[in-house]
């Protein structure tokens, strides 16, 4: 962390002194990611043959992110086991552009608070995920499952709540039921994204969320794969950020990629990072330094 910061003073620094030479790039921390050795097996989910479908470990991040002008970032889990979040900080331990660590741990566990009190003594971990996007909505609201989840904030965790468009009503229920836990929602909960159009049940959903103190965020990201049609059409993209940013504010919205996942319908980390930064730049620079950088920093306490 300590190289990751003299990184951040040195870019300001330049901007200072020449902003032609970084003009067209704000600091940005990549809220979202992921990292695997692939296995068929073990990722039943990713296409064979896909871009996904190899090793996507730290000399690829760091490929990634080279030339996008990403400082640091947040690796979220792609597995559902222990040994992955142990696995993920020993990476970020060797890492430093990695910067948090959201991970996973079976929060239905009546032990799960050792486990927890285990993880969160490590000073990258910052919160906890459970995908449950697939999952019955029953689950949303199990007793045993917000017993975890009433564990995490006093560990000051975070918990990115994952889900489908279609999971939003229930969503609600759950985020009112913890109403001391910092909730961040991943990919703008999903929408089904056609183009040209804004879904009105997703819209409606969201503005809810927005009402509740304890949403912390939400995050710009997965947005490219969570499009229908065959073409995705980047004005769409940017409605749907723009009626985010409007219902939450500049103040709770994160920059995440979902890379390598946005691989799937995007050609490049980089290709991304730009569309991102066009949507952002009619905004004041303080607010595209909230979204693409300070907001990540403050809500999961890099």
């Amino acid at each position: 962390m300590k190289d990751w910061c003299l990184w951040r003073i040195f870019f300001h620094l330049l901007l200072a002194y020449d902003k032609s030479v970084v003009a067209p790039y704000h600091l940005m921390i990549d809220s979202h990611h992921h990292l695997w050795n692939y296995s068929a097996a073990e990722y039943d989910w990713i296409p064979p043959g896909s871009p996904l479908a190899q090793d996507q470990l730290l000399d690829q991040l760091n490929a990634a992110t080279a030339s996008a002008g990403v400082a640091g970032t947040v690796v979220v889990q792609a597995r559902q086991t222990l040994a992955e979040s142990d696995w993920l900080l020993s990476l970020a331990d060797q890492s430093e552009i990695i910067a948090g660590v959201v991970g996973w741990v079976p929060l239905i566990d009546p032990e799960v608070g050792n486990d927890l009190g285990r993880l969160a003594a490590h000073p990258k971990f910052k919160g906890v995920r459970h995908v449950l996007q697939g999952e019955p909505d029953s689950y949303f609201l199990r007793d045993d499952f917000h017993r975890g989840l009433a564990l995490l904030p006093d560990l000051d965790l975070r918990y990115d709540l994952l889900l489908f468009q279609r999971q939003l009503p229930v969503a609600l229920q759950l985020v009112d039921r913890q109403p001391d836990l910092g909730i961040i929602v991943d990919h703008l909960a999903k929408p089904e994204i056609r183009n040209g159009k804004i879904d009105p049940a997703w819209k409606a959903g969201m503005a809810e969320l927005a009402r509740r103190d304890n949403m912390l965020g939400v995050k710009i990201s997965g947005m490219a794969t969570e499009v229908l049609d065959p073409e995705i059409d980047e004005p769409t993209l940017r409605a749907y950020f723009e009626e985010t940013l409007a219902l939450f504010g500049p103040d709770r919205l994160l920059f995440g990629t979902d890379w390598p996942v946005c691989l799937l319908r995007i050609n490049s980390y980089q290709a991304l990072a730009d569309m991102v930064r066009s949507f952002v730049s009619d905004l004041s620079a303080d607010e595209q330094d909230a979204i693409l950088n300070d907001n990540a920093v403050r809500i999961y306490n890099l």
